[in-house]
């Protein structure tokens, strides 16, 4: 089944940000997945068991860097961007 998920990562008492947020969004984009970046949160589209699977390694990739805290909003009903062509 397609689905998305929304997610915010926050890495705890880290000197750094940005590492662990790379990381965990390389792993998605790694597997082929959808990925749009926002300010604070991104988007992840695909089918259902590629997304979890992806979710858990970067999490686990984010986690080993440190504390982190990750909110995560999934949704079978939001559509799969199309990709527009250029």
């Amino acid at each position: 089944m397609a689905m998305s998920a929304q997610f915010s990562l926050y890495p705890l008492r880290q000197s750094e940000l940005g590492p662990a947020i790379e990381e965990a969004l390389a792993v998605l984009k790694e597997r082929g997945l959808k990925v749009e970046r926002g300010p604070m949160s991104s988007m992840v589209w695909g089918e259902d068991e590629l997304v979890f699977s992806a979710l858990q390694e970067a999490f686990m990739k984010s986690a080993r860097r440190g504390a982190v805290v990750w909110i995560l909003t999934l949704s079978n009903a939001c559509p799969i961007p199309r990709v527009e062509s250029s």
